[in-house]
């Protein structure tokens, strides 16, 4: 690759922005997979030949072309927080990091965010909520992550009680991306269009501009909730994120014993009980305390929000970072992704049952979330522990078998993982955009390199 590194560097004019130095390469070919023990085995050791770090849409096109004329693979990288080794390359080649593509170019009247693909959610927030506006979700690891990572592999997050998931109620308005031809093309994709890249883990387009819609900013505060049992925790969750009378950003429920792997909050926490954490409108407050008395619970925490530095930050132990939590406290825990019922009295069952069935290696972890339709369910993050690939494998039969809905989070291909459309629109996209199949190859099993699409794309354009 060495012939590969020095002809980035003259692309790019820059030999800086070109890694070869094999710690800082294996470094930057690397998610947090390891959440995962089936993909630890199958990801450790994989990692490119070369980084490069491009700062413009003109230098992504200049690398692509050079990749695409020396059938050299190319893996985008956001931040490296995705769960599912989205950005392990898997036949070497180069790693395209857009961590220096990271410009805000403006927050609109109208609340939309216009950014590089290379901005940290977490910054995004800061500077949205000082023109008023902020985030309509994001994950747990929004100090971390990037706008572009988040499109490309993420889901939701904080806030998907509110306002769904990523892809839905036209959250993404908009983005230009990069295509995998002899000439590059930079392509504007808006409405239903985004759907073929979104959450396509950067096999089919490289995004370098964004349109992202916000929401008006709240007042919130962080509140904490124990129960004597995770039934009364999972009814007062229900009640508070379908009533639509609650301003909401978070709404979680755990099951004991995983708020006693909240090491750094455990004054919060109550031994044995079920907790519940919430955003919620800070005008809403008291409201609130009331509706936990009723309920039989008892706030342990409640105090305004104060933005991503607030200490405590209770975010920090939702969504997978719950997952986090536990693995450090045992590392045979990992986790599913599933999603239960919209009757709360059919959710109960299939709780109940899959309880019955795994007993204490099943942790129960809700995420109330929207969906397209606007319907809030149970979504869930469970905790569970691995003790062999075939029980993992029956924990998720099961939970099919009784009507619970699991994205697998422990295969590294885009349609395994939940999130594939059963439109195709993303494999056609690969088809259209990547006809050589370069892009992070391998991740979507679906697609076979067709000669006959290369040979046309190498054709000059009319």
């Amino acid at each position: 690759m060495k012939t590969i590194a020095t002809q980035l560097a003259q692309v790019l004019g820059d030999a800086s922005r070109v890694i070869t130095q094999p710690a800082v390469v294996e470094r930057l070919s690397r998610d947090f997979y390891w959440y995962s023990p089936i993909l630890r085995p199958q990801l450790d050791g994989k990692y490119a030949d070369v980084a490069v770090q491009p700062i413009s849409a003109e230098e992504v096109v200049a690398v692509l072309r050079l990749c695409y004329a020396h059938d050299v693979p190319v893996t985008v990288r956001g931040a490296g927080t995705g769960n599912y080794g989205q950005a392990v390359p898997l036949q070497r080649g180069v790693v395209l990091d857009l961590a220096r593509m990271d410009q805000i170019e403006a927050i609109t009247p109208d609340g939309v965010a216009i950014c590089q693909p290379g901005v940290r959610l977490g910054a995004l927030e800061s500077t949205a909520r000082e023109s008023g506006w902020e985030l309509r979700c994001y994950p747990s690891t929004i100090v971390k992550a990037t706008v572009g990572g988040f499109l490309g592999g993420g889901s939701g997050g904080v806030g998907s009680v509110a306002h769904g998931g990523l892809r839905d109620f036209k959250t993404v308005r908009a983005f230009e991306a990069v295509t995998m031809e002899p000439e590059p093309r930079i392509l504007l994709h808006e409405s239903d269009d985004v759907h073929g890249i979104l959450h396509a883990w950067g096999t089919n387009s490289v995004m370098t501009r964004i349109w992202l819609a916000l929401t008006p900013a709240v007042e919130w505060a962080q509140c904490a909730v124990s129960f004597p049992g995770f039934d009364a925790a999972f009814d007062f969750g229900t009640a508070v994120a379908t009533d639509t009378k609650w301003t909401k950003r978070l709404v979680t429920a755990f099951e004991w014993p995983i708020p006693s792997f909240f090491s750094p909050v455990r004054d919060i926490t109550r031994d044995g009980a079920a907790l519940v954490f919430l955003l919620i409108a800070n005008s809403q407050a008291a409201q609130l305390e009331s509706l936990v008395s009723a309920a039989g619970g008892t706030v342990t925490y409640c105090a305004p929000y104060a933005g991503l530095r607030a200490s405590p930050l209770l975010s920090d132990y939702t969504w997978n970072h719950t997952t986090l939590w536990a693995m450090k406290s045992d590392p045979a825990w990992t986790y599913l992704q599933c999603g239960f019922d919209a009757d709360p009295v059919r959710a109960r069952q299939q709780l109940e049952t899959l309880k019955h069935r795994f007993g204490d290696d099943f942790l129960h972890h809700i995420e109330w979330t929207k969906n397209g339709t606007g319907s809030v369910c149970a979504g869930a993050i469970p905790v569970v522990r691995f003790r062999t690939p075939e029980y993992l494998n029956d924990m998720i039969e099961t939970c099919r078998a009784n009507g619970v809905f699991v994205a697998n989070p422990h295969v590294n291909y885009v349609e395994g993982g939940g999130r594939y459309r059963a439109d195709i629109v993303q494999l056609q996209a690969k088809y259209r955009y990547d006809p050589k199949g370069l892009l992070n190859p391998g991740k979507m099993l679906t697609f076979h390199r067709d000669e006959s699409h290369a040979a046309a794309s190498e054709e000059p354009p009319a």
